[in-house]
């Protein structure tokens, strides 16, 4: 009897489990390293897809950019230091020749905010939002966006970025535990994801599966 087809069944359904349980953290990008405290309560950055945060804390966030798709961003109560950039896409008008990008984009310079977040509060960007290409890029002369609470108070005025940081409190990351929010190994091919769901797993879910996967 022939076990090929079921291998193939089952180290696709893992696979899927896997890049599930990764897909999962998008939703909300994490600017700290390792695990936080159980009692610690991360309050919340929300950036539409017009900003793309560069860096929070001195910590790169480029490598989770998805252009134009908004993210949120979970930040350590206490003060923190967000560097980011305006972008917005505009049509052309009219014939586009070969080769020629068929949209015109607008972007600002880097922009850095700073504020002192607390905890589990939800914070969001306030910006004026051109109705036109021409307007978008008249904005870009002297851009500046708003931090702002759930409540619409203004926590903070963006300013240009000098790539210097003012960080006065000890914005250290939590020391690496080895596990990402998902509960998936940072280190490690798939095998070793695969491993952590299946340790994760009853023993019920653990029979369920292996009865569906050789049936």
């Amino acid at each position: 009897m022939c076990h090929v087809p079921r291998l193939f069944k089952l180290l696709a359904v893992l696979a899927s489990v896997v890049m599930a349980g990764c897909a999962s953290s998008v939703a909300r990008v994490d600017t700290w390293e390792g695990q936080l405290p159980a009692t610690t309560k991360p309050a919340v950055l929300q950036a539409p897809g017009e900003i793309q945060v560069v860096s929070v804390n001195g910590r790169n966030m480029t490598n989770f950019l998805i252009e134009d798709l908004a993210l949120d961003y979970g930040l350590l109560p206490g003060e923190n230091e967000v560097v980011f950039r305006y972008k917005t896409i505009w049509a052309k008008s009219g014939v586009v020749r070969n080769g020629e990008s068929k949209v015109h984009v607008i972007e600002s310079g880097t922009q850095v905010a700073r504020f002192k977040a607390s905890p589990d509060a939800v914070y969001g960007f306030e910006f004026d939002k051109p109705a036109s290409r021409q307007e978008a890029e008249a904005m870009m002369e002297s851009f500046s966006a708003k931090i702002v609470a759930g409540n619409g108070t203004v926590l903070a005025v963006s300013e240009e970025w000098d790539g210097q940081s003012r960080l006065t409190d000890n914005r250290t990351p939590v020391p690496a535990s080895g596990v990402e929010s998902t509960g998936l190994p940072q280190e490690g091919g798939t095998l070793e994801k695969l491993k952590a769901i299946w340790a994760d797993a009853s023993d019920e879910d653990k029979k369920a599966f292996l009865r569906w996967a050789f049936e």
